[in-house]
């Protein structure tokens, strides 16, 4: 009883977990990989259906492995995805124009692209 609502409880957060990632691809303030991750260990942890599809789903799956690699991120991803966070940083900034929200805005900005230029970068 107490093992089967583990293993729900743990479907459904790697369920909300994966949806959460899979948004964090198009909104750079989530962070998609390391949303991708927790959501594979709790699959792991509550079904190999659910381990096997997102081993194997041709969006998730490289995260998964260049994690499980250790390989680093493409240079090219690091750089498109760099720029597709400032579009989108100065399109909220121009939408959100007040003093608090440039500055917020800002300082994610300056956090993720350090986040992501400290990355290890794949060769």
């Amino acid at each position: 009883m107490i093992k089967n609502m583990k293993r729900r409880f743990l479907f459904s957060l790697g369920t909300i977990l994966l949806i959460i990632g899979a948004i964090g691809i198009f909104v750079p303030v989530l962070p998609t990989t390391p949303l991708v991750l927790a959501s594979f260990i709790c699959f792991s942890r509550s079904s190999k259906r659910a381990e096997k599809w997102i081993l194997k789903n041709r969006y998730f799956r490289s995260y998964i492995e260049n994690y499980k690699a250790n390989k680093g991120v493409p240079a090219d991803v690091k750089i498109k995805s760099i720029i597709f966070l400032w579009i989108t940083l100065i399109v909220s900034m121009v939408i959100f124009f007040n003093f608090y929200s440039l500055l917020l805005l800002a300082v994610v900005g300056v956090g993720v692209t350090t986040h992501i230029y400290l990355l290890k970068t794949k060769e």
